[in-house]
This record gives C-alpha cells, structure tokens and sequence, in this order.
C-alpha cells in the first residue's frame, strides 16, 4: 500500500480516526493558495483572519465533539513551535470552540528532528503510524486545552 504524505494523509488517515467526523474547511497550497476554503464556515466558528501565511495546513471542525483543529503539515519545516502555537492562539482567540492544535509528520525519523521543538498542549500524529498520537502534556490525552486546565511548569 502506498503512503499517503501531508495534506492528504491527514485527510484521508488522521481524521477518520481522530477527527470525530470532522469536516475539513482548509486545506492550504502553496501553487493555488487554497484547495478547500469554507471562508464563511470559518468566520461562523470566530475564525476571521484568513491571511494565508497564518492559516495552518489543514483545518478541520467536529460537530460531533465541537471542535476546530488547526493542522500543521511538515515536511522540511514548520512544526507547531512555542511561537507557532502563539501565533495559532491569536488567529484562533474568537474562536466560538476549543481548538485542538496538531502536527502532523511523515516518518518517525521526521518527528525526531522536530521532537524538542514541539509545543507543550499540541498533539503530533505521524502519517507512519496513523492509529498512535503523541501527547505533549500528561494530565489528559487528546482534546483542545483551555487556559484554566493547564498544568503549571
């Protein structure tokens, strides 16, 4: 069976598991700047600023859960970085429900040259191994975090 890579993998693999029906309403591309765009679904759900270089790769919203999740694919670069999940958290401040925020990795051996870049309160997923998340936290496995639930340093 052929891999899937980036985009399309978290499309077709970490969603169907992890994504609780999830639909996806951007999907970023360098060429066409935008392969999926729901502008309008977007601003519903309080996200407003569409610039594209501030957009993650893939985004995505669970009726089911009440979820938006801000996808990061990497393939040279651009994991979600302390700075990353900043910059993510302001694009997301209006957002109407909690967001959960995701790398995602081709290979195991990518992961690795990103791991102690990754910011605490995101999840990793790895296109390699699609039914396994990484955690960045202990206190609780896969969801969006809000301030008054993280744990302090």
């Amino acid at each position: 069976m052929t891999q899937k890579t980036g985009r399309f993998a978290i499309i077709e693999q970490f969603l169907p598991v992890f994504g609780h029906t999830a639909e996806v309403l951007y999907v970023g591309d360098a060429e066409s700047r935008h392969k999926v765009f729901a502008k309008e679904r977007l601003a519903h759900l309080g996200i407003s600023d569409l610039s594209h270089g501030k957009l993650p790769d893939v985004i995505a919203y669970s009726r089911d859960k009440g979820w938006l999740y801000l996808i990061e694919a990497v393939q040279e670069c651009n994991p979600i970085t302390p700075e990353r999940l900043l910059e993510m958290k302001i694009l997301s401040q209006s957002c109407v429900c909690p967001v959960v925020y995701v790398t995602a990795f081709h290979t195991l051996d990518d992961f690795r040259l990103f791991a102690s870049q990754i910011a605490w309160e995101t999840e990793v997923w790895i296109a390699a191994r699609p039914e396994h998340l990484v955690h960045y936290n202990g206190d609780k496995f896969l969801g969006p975090y809000r301030p008054d639930e993280s744990v302090a340093d």
